[in-house]
């Protein structure tokens, strides 16, 4: 049964993602991504692995565009809910986010995102935040640059241009 309101929690058990306590959005902003990434999860295609995985975005405006797990037979082509989010958000013209809302069953573990999806936050940003939470609401917040350190980001690529001119 789900709780009424969210409850942040320290880090993971096997300190693999660095959690913050101090976040940007307000509770209420919390909860009602968490709730949007919660609703995004049933609707997962997911006939192989059963393992629902759903996103929130929250855009600087202040929209919620969410995304849901694609699973294809063809396993390579499966589309996680957090790149469903970015594509969605682009698609309706939406490049500056706030946050990201991750909700999978894990048990008492939280599920953060893959190496490519990761990757694709990367793209539109390291300084937002990321709540991975449970289906029973419990989060843990972090933030992009701390899912991926020493990333490869957009910067990279106009760097060597700068370099020559």
């Amino acid at each position: 049964m789900a709780q009424s309101s969210p409850q942040q929690v320290g880090p993971s058990s096997s300190g693999a993602t660095l959690a913050e306590m101090d976040k940007l959005l307000t509770d209420e902003e919390v909860e009602r991504l968490i709730d949007a990434s919660l609703a995004a999860r049933l609707n997962a295609y997911c006939p192989y692995s059963k393992f629902q995985v759903g996103a929130a975005l929250l855009t600087k405006d202040g929209s919620t565009i969410t995304g849901c797990n694609v699973e294809n037979i063809s396993y390579g082509l499966t589309v996680c809910a957090e790149r469903t989010a970015v594509c969605r958000a682009v698609a309706e013209g939406q490049r500056k986010f706030r946050a990201i809302a991750i909700t999978a069953e894990m048990g008492n573990r939280f599920v953060g995102p893959c190496g490519a999806c990761r990757q694709t936050l990367v793209e539109f940003g390291l300084d937002w935040e990321v709540y991975l939470a449970t289906p029973d609401k419990r989060y843990m917040k972090t933030t992009v640059a701390k899912l991926i350190p020493d990333s490869f980001s957009p910067e990279w690529v106009t760097l060597g241009e700068r370099q020559e001119g």
